[in-house]
């Protein structure tokens, strides 16, 4: 299991950083995220929750039923979204409210 992060977005405010149960993210020299150790990732993806502008995903492997799909979480009006992008493009939004899920 592992995250990906994309520099590219990654605007480096360090709440990745801060969550990684496994201190495995780190920050370069211009403050981007990365991952020292990928293969050492537990795969607790409180990382990719806390990300404000969605740079981390999590690899879903085979092994996880996700065929090499990549997951990452946005937060919109309230909802936690869980998307999906599978290797092929197509997309699936999993949408999460948290106030009806701490019902149960």
């Amino acid at each position: 299991m592992s995250i990906a992060i994309d520099k590219s977005k990654c605007i480096g405010c360090g709440k990745c950083r801060n969550v990684c149960p496994g201190t495995l993210i780190k920050q370069d020299d211009d403050g981007k995220a990365y991952i020292k150790y990928p293969k050492d990732c537990w795969g607790c993806t409180s990382c990719i929750k806390e990300c404000p502008v969605y740079a981390i995903s999590f690899f879903l492997g085979a092994d996880m039923g996700g065929r090499g799909s990549m997951v990452h979480t946005e937060k919109k009006d309230g909802l936690l979204r869980w998307v999906i992008e599978s290797p092929t493009g197509n997309v699936t939004n999993i949408d999460i409210d948290p106030k009806e899920s701490n019902k149960y």
